[in-house]
């Protein structure tokens, strides 16, 4: 794999993908963005330097510009991590996540199948493309048990729904045209640069603002947390790697309910930025009205890219965790802008029942 297209390279996974590739690998890489609310291209910051990184401000359902990158880059692979991907926003405004998650990604197949059918046979039978979606499309699991790749699609959010739909496309695109795709499914990710909506910086940010520290519902939600490097890691084996056709579940293995979550982030916060006042941060949490439709536990069985692929996480949540603190920390030259001028910390996904 020497030429890689990045789609939405300037986000939160898209752009540890990126410093992945160019930190540990000899590849050459194009990251394409949009450049929306969330795009950020200081993420990127240690890898702009480098001849082997290129940048190009584009919708991937812009397909006359995709076909002049495809064409002028000539990738041996692409990478769809472009996408709109928080469950609030989907609850609030819809249709952004249909036009970027599934018209988009209809766009994007169809400019890399016209590609790939003009490659000459060996070219061909190299190429991949990997589309990176989420647990969501598996709905909502009870009290026991994992989601597995035979798991059925059971989407409960415009998000989710909307990146199930992607998943189909691409899928079918595998089965009718011959494409060779590659699609991973993920846990829910932290780690540094993650965009302050999310319930980990918000709630490492809110803390260090003195303000409360919201919980939806009564906090018992539960998710499985995966730090973005590992993910990252897990991705670009599954290009290199992962069998044509085939779908790969990436979890950190670390189920931890939402209360869990910010008490574990006050408990470092403690440690590392005692507050003025001597009380635990803990004392600012806030239990708030529910998201609408809100799932109650997603759980990844990552069984199969550990045996076929030979991935497995290096960070566990207590060590992931920790790292993350420390990162906001140490940072805040990267997020006090965008808390400035982007996202301050306002309730995202008022609308819809509950």
């Amino acid at each position: 794999m020497q030429k890689v297209i990045v789609t939405g390279g300037a986000g939160f996974i898209g752009s540890a993908v990126i410093r992945h590739l160019i930190a540990n690998t000899s590849a050459r890489v194009l990251n394409v963005d949009k450049l929306t609310y969330a795009g950020n291209l200081s993420t990127l910051d240690e890898v702009t330097q480098s001849e082997r990184y290129g940048f190009l401000q584009a919708d991937i359902g812009d397909a006359p510009v995709m076909e002049q990158a495809f064409n002028s880059f000539q990738p041996d692979a692409v990478m769809n991590l472009a996408a709109e991907s928080h469950v609030d926003r989907s609850i609030d405004a819809p249709a952004d996540f249909i036009e970027t998650n599934i018209v988009g990604t209809y766009t994007l197949l169809q400019v890399a199948r016209q590609y790939w059918q003009a490659l000459a046979l060996e070219q061909q039978k190299t190429f991949r493309f990997h589309h990176i979606s989420t647990d969501e499309v598996y709905g909502s699991l009870g009290e026991t048990g994992l989601f597995t790749e035979a798991t059925a699609y059971d989407p409960r959010s415009p998000y989710s729904s909307s990146k199930a739909a992607s998943d189909h496309l691409v899928k079918a695109w595998f089965h009718t045209y011959g494409l060779p795709v590659v699609v991973t499914n993920c846990s829910n990710n932290y780690g540094p640069y993650h965009f302050p909506e999310k319930l980990i910086p918000l709630v490492i940010l809110n803390a260090l603002d003195e303000k409360p520290l919201p919980i939806y519902g009564s906090g018992d939600n539960v998710r499985d947390w995966l730090y973005v490097d590992d993910h990252a890691e897990a991705l670009v084996l599954a290009v290199e790697k992962g069998v044509i056709g085939q779908t790969y579940n990436v979890g950190g293995n670390n189920e931890y309910t939402n209360l869990q979550v910010v008490e574990a982030i006050c408990t470092v916060l403690d440690e590392l930025r005692p507050r003025a006042n001597g009380d635990s941060y803990k004392q600012l949490i806030k239990f708030v009205e529910d998201r609408a439709g809100h799932d109650k536990r997603y759980a990844i069985d990552a069984t199969k890219i550990t045996q076929h692929l030979g991935w497995r996480p290096r960070e566990n949540f207590s060590s992931g965790i920790r790292k993350t603190v420390q990162w906001y920390l140490n940072n805040s030259q990267w997020w006090k802008p965008i808390r400035a001028l982007k996202y301050q910390g306002q309730r995202l996904g008022s609308n819809g029942k509950r």
